[in-house]
């Protein structure tokens, strides 16, 4: 099938004013609180990295934010608005989660699959137009993958099938993006080549939340970082200023330390 050139994303011309933002946040389960009271924003233009040890509450918070699960307190906001304010569709527009993993009940091709994220965008039993087809296609040729329109989502690698989901995410053309681990599977180009892809996006205009496993990669393409502890306490701050080793060897209770390479800054444990 022929590329199609794919317009400007919609949702990057009205970025400024994206804002997610949460007030006295509580995140728990099952008597524990692994997040107490957490004010946190979001803002168009930046790139925030969610950092910690497994079982925090990494993605229980990524999933409270995108409006998923229920805080135990406090409430978040989706441009001044409570998320149970907007309605499905407009909330989908705005905002879009990638979650950890993803489940193919159905047989599909690629294509098909990366036009899920146009269903926002579209009236009740509305087919997808020429418009909806060409953010498809651009999104797959984003994560390079344009090649493979036609497979099957069965017979793609799991590397393959992350990038799908991450193309499929892209169609939805939100201004904020959750993404729950989205270098998962990923070989080390392609993770670079990911990250770089929505570091782009947020100097665009568009808000990336990003959870990560490696505080090097947040490093490098995070503005600003959100470290959870797990019992509730957290810090959030610029990326220069709050990863340190010192902070670093605290969240992940092992001795970090920071290295200069390349004029880049490196963190390594022992």
């Amino acid at each position: 099938m022929p590329a199609v050139a794919a317009p400007a994303p919609a949702a990057l011309n009205d970025a400024a004013a994206a804002r997610l933002e949460c007030r006295g946040l509580d995140v728990g389960v099952k008597g524990r609180r692994l997040v107490a009271g957490l004010d946190f924003t979001a803002r168009s233009g930046r790139f925030i990295a969610v950092l910690g040890r497994n079982g925090v509450g990494k993605t229980m918070t990524l999933h409270t934010l995108a409006g998923v699960r229920t805080p135990a307190a406090g409430e978040v906001r989706l441009d001044g608005r409570t998320l149970a304010d907007w309605p499905a569709n407009a909330r989908a527009r705005r905002l879009a989660l990638l979650p950890q993993t993803t489940e193919d009940p159905f047989p599909a091709t690629v294509l098909e699959t990366a036009l899920i994220g146009r269903h926002p965008h579209l009236l009740f039993w509305q087919w997808e137009g020429p418009d909806d087809l060409a953010r498809a296609q651009a999104a797959l040729a984003a994560v390079g993958i344009a090649g493979l329109g036609t497979r099957d989502v069965l017979t793609l690698s799991g590397g393959e099938r992350r990038r799908l989901a991450l193309a499929t995410l892209l169609a939805q053309d939100a201004a904020i993006c959750l993404l729950d681990e989205p270098t998962n599977h990923l070989d080390p180009q392609h993770r670079g080549e990911i990250l770089a892809l929505f570091r782009a996006r947020a100097a665009a205009g568009g808000t990336v939340v990003a959870t990560l496993h490696d505080p090097t990669m947040a490093a490098r393409y995070a503005d600003e970082v959100l470290l959870l502890y797990g019992d509730g306490r957290w810090r959030a701050g610029p990326s220069a200023t709050t990863l340190t080793a010192a902070n670093l060897s605290e969240l992940y209770d092992l001795p970090i330390e920071e290295l200069a390479w390349r004029g880049r800054r490196v963190f390594v444990s022992e």
